[in-house]
């Protein structure tokens, strides 16, 4: 068996890769835009990991919560004073060790990523509804695809929630 994929299946790969490349980007535009349409006053990028993270992981420690993010606890330290002025995170004296404190996202904090994802799903739903049913389960059967091929190469920390089948969402 060959070990190198045809060269015209590497050059699909390629093409797919570029396309995907392409729609990130309109998809980066696109999340930027609903950030900027949810609050006036914007969380940034690396801001918004640290509140996916809370609210994946809600009460862990700033170590853990450096190692998720795989950034120096100094760094991750400074962001959560950041959202901590906003109002966006509090912190707690830890129920395991008193040394250590609680990192837990506040209800304005809750309500921003609702907000955020109510802005983004709405969009994506516009656009997704003015595809073609063929194109439309063409898209949900590659998303599936690629979302799986990734289980092998994410980086360390990162751990989204899977996609939903489109009957279920």
């Amino acid at each position: 068996m060959n070990a190198n994929p045809p060269s015209s299946a590497h050059g699909s790969s390629s093409a797919a890769a570029r396309a995907a490349g392409e729609v990130i980007e309109l998809l980066e535009i696109l999340w930027e835009h609903g950030r900027e349409m949810v609050s006036p006053a914007p969380v940034s990028a690396t801001q918004l990991r640290v509140l996916y993270a809370l609210e994946r992981e809600d009460g862990i420690n700033l170590r853990t919560l450096s190692e998720l993010l795989g950034s120096a606890p100094s760094s991750v330290s400074r962001l959560c004073d950041r959202l901590e002025a906003l109002g966006f995170v509090e912190r707690f004296p830890s129920s395991v060790s008193r040394r250590e404190l609680e990192l837990r996202l506040t209800k304005p904090a809750r309500a921003y990523l609702d907000g955020l994802r109510t802005r983004r799903e709405e969009v994506l739903t516009a656009a997704v509804a003015a595809m073609q049913p063929s194109a439309r389960a063409s898209l949900l059967e590659g998303l599936h695809g690629f979302r799986a091929s990734l289980e092998g190469v994410r980086p360390v920390g990162l751990r989204e929630p899977a996609l939903r089948d489109a009957e279920s969402a």
